[in-house]
């Protein structure tokens, strides 16, 4: 019996040549921007619709759609398996599908992208890059020591596959790479590591604090005030996970007060950020707008993902991404 799979009709316009090419026993069920299926050439609504494998894929991203992604994920009759572009599970929309028996795949293919996010702006602020250019705008013959990236301690809060290719390139510099997760389980590219009970022990080292990790009610505002005492002077935070970890006024006490040296933020607890916010013209703040996963390559790693997965669904084979239902939420 063929595996049922629903598909947004734009990503069927676009990849109906490569689910040709995989010559799997499957039957497309797209879904318009109106949230009706076509099936045998008929208009069903996605209450009446039954699904094996549905992919909300990157091209109902942006806000583009609305709801839509969400509302098809939870009006659906059935659905055994929903695999999704996102790499956080946070909204509840999630939580509510789970609770309905539907077993989710998140995507790892922003893992590459924003990883180099992190590095970029992590190596421009350690090196003296603005002090040169001011050097070469007054024509001033002024040499810049620095410190090398190999004498720097970098603390990743989160180790999912975001975490993992930020730690793969710091290494690759020599950097220290220590590592704050659920369990403390070690890998051959970590220094040491630990959970959030021993956050206390790892922040008074760490030169650059890269925030990765899930947003739930253990991580929510945990960069509060007693978080920021306990940072080494100068550091360097870079949240890419969710605005919401981080308590704003806590964090800018903390730079206005010299403790922290700097903040890179790509996520905000409200999105757009307000355009009063005091976050826009700190000059210790870099702002931009949760844009970390934009690389050119990240399109067609959720291509890949999905094709990956979708064989490895009909084949029984376990799935790549897919999520514990205790973790979503």
């Amino acid at each position: 019996m063929a595996v049922t799979v629903g598909l947004f009709e734009k990503t069927y316009d676009r990849l109906f040549k490569r689910l040709e090419d995989l010559k799997l026993n499957i039957e497309i069920r797209t879904f318009d921007k109106d949230g009706f299926f076509k099936i045998n050439g008929e208009k069903i609504p996605a209450s009446k619709t039954e699904l094996d494998y549905l992919w909300l894929s990157p091209d109902l991203a942006g806000g583009c759609y609305g709801n839509l992604p969400f509302e098809i994920a939870l009006t659906c009759k059935y659905i055994d398996v929903l695999q999704t572009f996102n790499a956080g599970l946070d909204n509840s929309a999630y939580k509510e599908i789970s609770r309905k028996g539907v077993r989710i795949c998140k995507s790892n293919a922003q893992s590459v992208a924003i990883a180099e996010y992190v590095m970029a702006h992590a190596l421009s602020l350690i090196h003296p890059i603005d002090q040169q250019r001011n050097h070469q705008n007054n024509k001033e013959w002024n040499r810049t020591p620095f410190r090398e990236i190999s004498n720097t301690n970098w603390l990743l809060i989160g180790f999912g596959p975001i975490g993992l290719e930020i730690a793969k390139r710091a290494k690759a510099f020599e950097a220290k790479i220590d590592v704050i997760r659920r369990s403390p389980q070690t890998s051959n590219i970590v220094d040491r590591t630990g959970t959030m009970a021993n956050l206390r022990e790892f922040l008074p080292t760490a030169d650059v604090l890269v925030f990765a990790c899930s947003l739930n009610n253990k991580t929510r505002k945990f960069a509060d005030a007693r978080f920021f005492q306990m940072v080494k002077k100068d550091a360097v935070l870079i949240n890419i996970a969710r605005g919401a970890l981080i308590d704003d006024q806590a964090m800018i006490d903390a730079l206005n007060r010299g403790q922290l040296g700097a903040a890179v933020l790509d996520v905000f607890d409200r999105e757009p950020l307000p355009f009063d916010h005091p976050i826009w013209e700190h000059p210790k703040i870099r702002v931009t707008a949760h844009t970390s996963f934009s690389g050119n390559g990240t399109p067609a790693r959720w291509d890949e993902l999905f094709l990956t997965n979708l064989p490895r669904y009909v084949q029984g084979r376990s799935l790549l991404q897919e999520v514990d239902s205790a973790d979503i939420g």
